[in-house]
């Protein structure tokens, strides 16, 4: 039995979701165990190409058990779509594949809404939401005003939460949005479309989780985002409203007891940023541009296009500590292709003086980039499946990395494809 965290080290897109596809072969169960539909993890394999917001990203895999943890922010009407989506392509998702938390949080139809409402008044301060309801949900959470998986069992019961949640929520969204407020006909509709389509899938994951693993099943935790956009640890305010660190995934997940024996970190090549808040390294112009169109680097979940810049070895190195990260995973390698020279973020100018620690938040808007530059290699990888057959400059960026970010790079991916990995011993 073996268990393992496969977490972002950056901003997010790091390319969790290929990495998750790629390793389930090696594990019995996927747990995803934060967030919601907020981000996308693309995944490219027999079936298709995918953009998966809230199934975790093992459900293409046969014999494998998929759960959604406590942790996540359960939106059943995203996540029947979502089903209905995938199923189309051939895959099957059913209640023996797939797992939701009775203790789940529901995301609720005025989340979304009250994103759109909130990122409209903060206008030019706004924090970047992908409108999924994210915020307004977890704010939700920790006051008690939302409903648990579970509950969607006893409806009597249920309508009766639901009446006092409706009556509080509905002061915010006419007195302070001056929006339209639901009404109790309409929750009962959404509750009969979305809430009776998933109950075949919730159950007590906490005690199929504890089974499995004194079976000795291995285990393996799919986190959403990265470690820049973690609620404590993160660009704060600039964050997502969850943990999306290692540590978080025994209480996201439900076993609360389990022991990670393996944290793979994932990092791009080079650095990419869906969203607002400060990202040292950013490029702007014909240069990003072009390092954006080479990537395909559009957001899975919004198509916004993505900020990008040159790997920043300071960010990285923050990502892997806070992360705990015993194994890196380095993405789209094959796109740097086309540089003749391969910048690299070093350190950070802060006030006057070089630094390679990452900064306290309200000091990243200041920090400017210090690049140096490591020779290219003008030669296409997405062919390449062995580590000595790469080009020797490969295989150094490679090494530099790995050295100066303190943490071995097991895998190096040159293409999107399940097979388009290597594995380094």
């Amino acid at each position: 039995m073996a268990n393992c965290a496969v977490v972002g080290i950056n901003w997010g897109d790091e390319g969790k979701g290929r990495m998750v596809d790629l390793l389930t072969q090696r594990y019995d169960v996927v747990v995803r165990y934060q967030g919601g539909g907020n981000a996308g993890h693309t995944v490219i394999n027999e079936f298709g190409k995918f953009a998966l917001h809230l199934l975790p990203s093992g459900i293409f895999r046969k014999g494998v058990i998929n759960v959604l943890g406590n942790g996540v922010a359960l939106d059943p009407e995203n996540l029947w779509n979502e089903m209905e989506n995938v199923r189309t392509k051939g895959v099957l998702i059913s209640p023996e594949n797939l797992k939701i938390s009775e203790r789940a949080s529901v995301l609720l139809p005025w989340h979304r809404e009250l994103d759109r409402l909130e990122e409209s008044r903060l206008s030019d301060r706004k924090y970047g939401s992908t409108m999924q309801g994210i915020a307004p949900f977890y704010s939700d959470k920790y006051q008690k005003k939302t409903i648990l998986a579970g509950e969607l069992f006893d409806r009597d019961a249920l309508r009766e939460r639901l009446k006092g949640i409706l009556e509080w929520k509905n002061l915010t969204l006419t007195g302070v949005y001056g929006a339209e407020p639901y009404t109790m006909e309409q929750m009962e509709e959404w509750l009969d479309r979305y809430g009776e389509a998933i109950k075949p899938y919730i159950c007590d994951t906490a005690a199929l989780l504890e089974e499995e693993q004194k079976a000795g099943k291995s285990i393996l935790f799919e986190a959403q985002l990265g470690a820049l956009r973690d609620i404590d640890f993160g660009i704060w305010p600039y964050t997502t409203s969850s943990n999306a660190i290692a540590a978080y995934a025994p209480v996201g997940s439900g076993l609360t007891g389990a022991k990670l024996d393996e944290v793979v970190g994932v990092a791009k090549a080079y650095s990419t940023c869906v969203g607002e808040g400060p990202f040292v390294a950013e490029w702007f112009g014909a240069e990003a541009e072009k390092l954006r169109e080479a990537g395909g680097e559009y957001g899975a979940k919004t198509g916004r296009p993505r900020r990008v810049g040159p790997l920043d070895l300071v960010a990285t190195r923050y990502g892997v500590k806070v992360q705990g990260a015993t194994a890196l995973a380095l993405t789209k390698l094959d796109v740097l292709s086309y540089m003749d020279q391969i910048p690299v973020c070093v350190r950070y100018l802060v006030d006057g003086n070089e630094t390679d620690r990452f900064p306290f938040p309200s000091r990243l808007a200041s920090a400017e980039p210090v690049i140096q530059y490591v020779p290219g290699w003008k030669r296409d990888l997405t062919g390449i499946r062995r580590w000595e057959d790469l080009p020797e400059e490969t295989r150094a960026y490679v090494e530099y990395v790995e050295k100066e970010v303190g943490c071995p790079i097991r895998y190096v991916s040159v293409g999107p494809e399940r097979d388009a990995c290597i594995e380094r011993n």
